[in-house]
């Protein structure tokens, strides 16, 4: 068993892309900003993680064209705020568009420092550090 799995909540989630090779050039670069790896790799289906597949990216099962969700978006952990800004440039790099800048966010609470963006699929993804100081 993997020890950090006992850790986590959700095991993976999966997006749909229409274009599988867009989609690598895109999330390997900006994945590695965040030490997130391509792990596994198929005909079908592309899968990012730490040591295990977290993050999938796939062609929809049902052979329909591949949709976006409005209120669904993907967090990714940073574990910086230089993490944050890397990620946010390599994304627009790579064809992604800002959905929101790095930045402080006080109304997600002070230790939060994220930045928003839209890729090439029309997907919402966000890094984000949360700086918690020790008492």
């Amino acid at each position: 068993m993997i020890e950090h799995r006992r850790l986590r909540s959700i095991c993976h989630a999966s997006i749909g892309t229409n274009d599988l090779a867009r989609a690598k050039s895109f999330y390997t670069p900006v994945l590695a900003t965040l030490s997130i790896d391509l792990v596994s790799e198929y005909d079908h289906a592309l899968a990012y993680g730490k040591g295990y597949p977290e993050f999938w990216l796939q062609q929809p099962f049902d052979q329909l064209p591949a949709t976006t969700g409005n209120g669904v978006h993907f967090g990714f952990v940073a574990l910086s705020k230089q993490q944050v800004d890397e990620f946010y440039r390599c994304a627009l790099a790579m064809g992604g568009r800002c959905n929101g800048a790095p930045g402080v966010r006080p109304e997600y609470g002070t230790p939060y420092y994220g930045c928003f963006v839209i890729d090439p699929d029309g997907h919402k993804i966000e890094a984000s550090y949360w700086q918690v100081t020790e008492k």
